[in-house]
């Protein structure tokens, strides 16, 4: 089963200084039928004006992955980490016990753009973690690239969580499958350009939810950017 949901579906907060979009309850947007999908929690799709950026703040429990699509984030935390998230790495951040940290755009003139990602841990109580990890344009093109996973396969970020994150570049004629389990669940994110996901067109902010699916089959891209998770049920 295969179901849509459109990015003007999504909520919506104008911050000013911060305009993001929610795939699922978050903040003052609550929708109890959009309360994450499996043990995927959260998916905003941020962008922060220059020279702007979230204070320092805390969380626990949470895998926590950012995607930067442009500009470049500024990350520091109270595991010692001061790293800048350019285009093309993929953060992880395991909260564990508990971290603080901040995210800023120190760019005067131009806004960052990125995905925060969360993703329900499978166990609690670990000791908080920071891992980063650059993938080249040409490793995601025309095919799923593992990106995150509990066993850090294909050179891809650990997560301690029950999922993997792949990320593809799709143009023209390029296709990729990937197998599934019926017993599992999947989403498929479109963060630019248009693609077919068995079959149904999505565009920039849309996704596919699976379930009881056997296989994801992403073709007829246009300049499109995905991400896909496969998922606990």
């Amino acid at each position: 089963m295969l179901t849509l949901r459109k990015s003007q579906e999504r909520g919506y907060a104008d911050h000013g200084w911060l305009k993001s979009f929610h795939s699922f309850s978050f903040a003052n947007y609550f929708d109890p039928q959009h309360m994450g999908f499996g043990n995927l929690r959260v998916i905003n799709e941020d962008r922060i004006a220059p020279g702007t950026g979230f204070g320092k703040h805390g969380h626990r429990d949470m895998e926590i992955i950012s995607y930067v699509l442009s500009g470049e984030l500024a990350h520091q935390d109270t595991l010692g980490n001061i790293k800048g998230i350019p285009p093309g790495d993929v953060q992880r951040m395991s909260a564990g016990t508990g971290v603080q940290h901040s995210e800023f755009n120190h760019a005067q003139d131009q806004t960052t753009h990125f995905l925060q990602i969360w993703i329900q841990p499978n166990e609690t109580g670990i000791a908080p973690g920071y891992e980063q990890k650059t993938f080249s344009e040409s490793s995601k093109r025309g095919r799923l690239q593992l990106v995150a996973s509990p066993d850090g396969a294909a050179g891809s970020v650990l997560i301690h969580a029950n999922a993997r994150m792949y990320a593809g570049l799709f143009d023209g004629a390029e296709s990729f499958s990937l197998p599934l389990a019926a017993t599992r669940k999947a989403y498929v994110h479109v963060i630019r350009g248009e693609l077919e996901v068995n079959g149904k067109r999505l565009s920039a902010g849309d996704a596919a939810k699976l379930e009881r699916e056997t296989q994801l089959t992403l073709s007829a891209g246009k300049q499109a950017e995905v991400l896909v998770f496969d998922l606990e049920a």
